[in-house]
């Protein structure tokens, strides 16, 4: 009992301090704001301004507001102040509404909506621009010390479909309070403006503003709608490529190295991609790193083609567009080294000094003949029937036969019978008959 009595006082307090919470906002009456205005104040800005009313009951409670965003684009947010400036475009035209809102940790009270509204400006449907695009690029600008860099535009678009042929439309550019009309202008055949380039602007090319882009257009024949185009910069920001990219191979490495973008961004707020192609098999191979070398093992005996390129890092910035590829640099020979040559040679010679060989020896051991004897010739009946031999050939003595004549001739001569008319066994040997 004794434990409890605290716990009780302790839920007593809490009860009667929540109930004081509750007790100023169930006796306040909430009204809602007046005199709400929206008024234009630049291209694609508006500000909304409202003031509390006057009959709202003050009680020492902190009042705020909630403010709708209705047309073109759905959105609500709530704050404190009694105005409030907005970025949207304005060629659908724009609403808005407010009311007064009290809020704690137990409680929610809200007055009624007070609405307020921009019409669309005037024009005929079909008339205004379609398909616009824009994209910044950064350059140096060496001759300033106060801006290093500068930012040039350039917008495209096409005729609305049902615009006149002698529509003419001009086209303006926001970036924060800076409003500037285009001075030099694309043409279609028609001599119609399809086109702007702005070499330099006012557009910071790290700022995180709106970039907003009014076109409007003028005609004899009707009246031209206007059109108008909110850009993020990060997303129409056109990255110059990395700066002297160089490659060499020492060995099987391929060692690649390059310097940042021209850009205002530091070297840190990069990321890259390295592009290698073999030209000898035609692999492809992409790496992504956020340092400006790159080495990679590669075969020696190819030839290689090196791209690099680059986009903001989101360390930096949001997510953008990538540069286009850097040029690209070839390196490495796919033509054989003189070593691989000269082995291809000594190969090649030694193959024909030992066929050369090998038909030496067929020469010698007669296998050629051996191995394909000669094939012999049909034997002719025909010739054999119409040719008769008309003579005997000579009659070829035995050797010991032979041998013995000429010693008996040597002895004969050795007697001196020169005169005898005794003929030879060698003379007898020759005749042939007649």
């Amino acid at each position: 009992m004794i434990i409890m009595t605290p716990i009780l006082l302790i839920l007593l307090g809490a009860t009667e301090m929540l109930q004081a919470d509750l007790l100023p906002a169930e006796k306040i009456s909430l009204l809602p704001p007046v005199n709400f205005t929206i008024k234009v104040t630049g291209l694609a800005q508006v500000l909304l301004h409202w003031e509390p009313n006057p009959d709202q009951e003050q009680r020492n409670v902190n009042l705020e507001y909630q403010v709708k965003i209705n047309a073109p684009k759905e959105d609500d947010y709530e704050t404190r102040i009694t105005e409030s400036s907005c970025v949207t475009i304005l060629h659908q035209g724009f609403s808005a509404s407010v009311r007064t809102i009290l809020q704690n940790d137990h409680s929610f009270l809200a007055s009624s909506w007070v609405s307020a509204e921009v019409h669309a400006p005037p024009g005929s449907p079909g008339t205004s621009v379609v398909n616009l695009t824009c994209t910044t690029n950064t350059t140096a600008d060496n001759y300033s010390h106060l801006r290093p860099y500068q930012v040039s535009l350039h917008c495209t678009w096409l005729v609305g479909t049902d615009a006149p042929e002698d529509t003419q439309y001009f086209l303006y550019y926001r970036y924060g309070s800076w409003t500037e009309e285009c001075k030099e202008y694309s043409k279609d055949i028609l001599e119609r403006n399809i086109a702007c380039w702005f070499p330099r602007t006012f557009i910071h090319s790290r700022g995180r503003d709106w970039l907003v882009v009014l076109i409007n257009g003028s005609s004899k024949h009707t009246a031209i709608k206007p059109f108008d185009q909110l850009f993020a910069l990060h997303t129409i920001d056109q990255i110059n490529p990395p700066l002297n990219v160089t490659a060499e191979i020492e060995g099987t490495r391929l060692f690649i190295q390059w310097e940042k973008p021209v850009s205002a961004f530091p070297i840190h707020c990069f990321d890259y991609e390295v592009k290698i192609h073999n030209t000898k098999n035609g692999y492809l191979q992409i790496e992504k790193m956020m340092t400006n070398t790159f080495i990679s093992i590669i075969d020696d005996l190819s030839k290689y083609d090196v791209q690099v390129r680059a986009a903001v890092s989101s360390m930096c910035r949001e997510a953008g567009l990538w540069s286009e590829w850097s040029q690209p640099i070839y390196v490495g020979n796919d033509e054989q080294k003189p070593l691989r040559k000269w082995l291809l040679f000594v190969f090649m010679a030694t193959i024909c000094l030992i066929l050369l060989i090998l038909s030496l020896i067929c020469r010698i051991c007669h296998l050629w003949t051996k191995l394909f004897p000669p094939i012999p010739a049909p034997k002719s009946n025909i010739k054999d029937f119409f040719v008769t031999p008309n003579y005997e050939g000579p009659v070829l003595l035995p050797k010991l036969e032979y041998n013995s004549m000429i010693k008996a001739h040597r002895n004969f001569k050795l007697l001196g019978s020169r005169n005898l008319p005794i003929k030879t066994g060698l003379e007898a040997c020759t005749t042939t008959s007649g």
